[in-house]
């Protein structure tokens, strides 16, 4: 009897310890902050101006042939760590062609994009050294920040005098500074070259993640590191992910060789995580290829997001990413949803993604758009944002 009341008390135990879950929940219905996911098919004919496809290579026959070549010949998986048998001859042929098409000494795959931030941020900072991290970085060098050990200090964004302040007031030997190079909200540009001079002269590293500039700015896409002259610096490090405009899935670091040293021994997530699939590196290899065969497709990524802009009376862009700000978060997620209605699938953006009052339409462009597809995205769109336009026309 003692037993069963133990039981009865376990039980009752586990059925109340998340129930604060539902009560979080509500708070975000209310809030219009809820999100859901929603399953693809492989047939679905909707436009797409919400993925981060932006040379509209994946489904290229050469990047589809590429992953399956790479199956046959490896396997479906990697097997391993990288340390342990997750390393193939085709990692290090990509490796060596990232490093050598963004004009950096050497580089190091990872198996996401967020797992080699991680890695890069964590094995060169620690408790004995600062990071200044702009406000508007990608989560994943939020979240390295947090497990740095580092002291942290959140710059106001692109603020170069801000940082400037920082670096020269610091205590620690070792300082890192964090930034996009094409911030993924509002595709704005980093000040690279002004945020360098300030590393340059404060004795600080540079550390760039290039996931929305890579096949979208600089030469051919070689990303906006190239493209500002920054390339091949020794203070300079920039992280790449493979999922965005190579096609694939994920990441690199692409520094000098001491740095990819350093990271093998140190980075926790190039250590303990199974390596790259075979498939993923076979497609990004494959994607690159292409890119640097056509380097008009980086162009072309840039031209169809001017013609974005001009639909939605915004600004215009810098890089792939178009964003039309509604503000309120239900509106924002009505929209989209209107779009999808009509066949236009678009990105909805909503705190904590965005700052509060700013939600949005997230619109990203894709090199290979036709004209008959920009044609029934400016239909949709003047349908769907119609009063807003009108407020822009006015």
């Amino acid at each position: 009897m003692v037993l069963r009341v133990g039981i009865e008390r376990t039980e009752s135990a586990a059925c109340t310890a998340l129930d604060w879950l539902d009560d979080v929940e509500t708070e975000r219905r209310a809030a219009g902050l809820r999100r859901e996911l929603r399953a693809r098919d492989a047939s679905d004919p909707v436009i797409d101006l919400a993925s981060n496809d932006y040379l509209g290579l994946v489904r290229h026959p050469e990047v589809v042939a590429g992953a399956v070549d790479a199956v046959r010949r490896w396997g479906c998986g990697s097997t391993g760590s990288r340390l342990v048998t997750g390393t193939t001859s085709d990692h290090e042929l990509l490796e060596r062609e990232l490093a050598d098409f963004v004009g950096a000494e050497s580089g190091l795959v990872f198996a996401s994009g967020y797992a080699a931030n991680l890695g890069a941020v964590t094995a060169l900072s620690g408790k004995d050294s600062l990071i200044v991290s702009d406000a508007g970085a990608h989560a994943s060098l939020v979240d390295a920040c947090r497990l740095s050990r580092a002291r942290v200090v959140v710059a106001p964004h692109a603020d170069v005098e801000f940082l400037r302040r920082t670096l020269a007031e610091r205590a620690e030997e070792r300082a890192l500074v964090l930034t996009d190079s094409v911030f993924s909200a509002d595709g704005d540009l980093a000040p690279l070259v002004d945020m360098h001079r300030m590393c340059r002269e404060h004795g600080a590293v540079l550390l760039v993640d290039e996931a929305h500039g890579i096949g979208v700015r600089g030469r051919g896409g070689r990303g906006l590191v190239q493209e500002v002259g920054l390339a091949g610096e020794p203070d300079v490090v920039v992280t790449a992910t493979l999922s965005k405009s190579l096609a694939s899935q994920g990441g690199a670091v692409l520094a000098s060789a001491k740095v990819r040293a350093h990271l093998i021994d140190t980075a926790r997530t190039f250590i303990f995580d199974t390596g790259l699939a075979p498939a993923a590196v076979g497609a990004a290899r494959a994607a690159l290829s292409v890119l640097i065969r056509e380097p008009q497709r980086a162009a072309a990524v840039l031209d169809r997001a001017r013609e974005l802009a001009r639909i939605t009376g915004v600004d215009e862009p810098e890089s792939a990413v178009v964003s039309v700000v509604l503000g309120d978060p239900d509106v924002a997620y009505a929209a989209a949803a209107a779009c999808r209605e009509r066949g236009l699938h678009v990105g909805c953006f909503r705190p904590p993604s965005v700052p509060e009052g700013t939600s949005r339409l997230r619109l990203t462009a894709r090199a290979t758009i036709d004209a008959d597809e920009m044609s029934r995205i400016e239909s949709v769109l003047a349908e769907v944002l119609s009063d807003r336009m009108a407020g822009v026309s006015a």
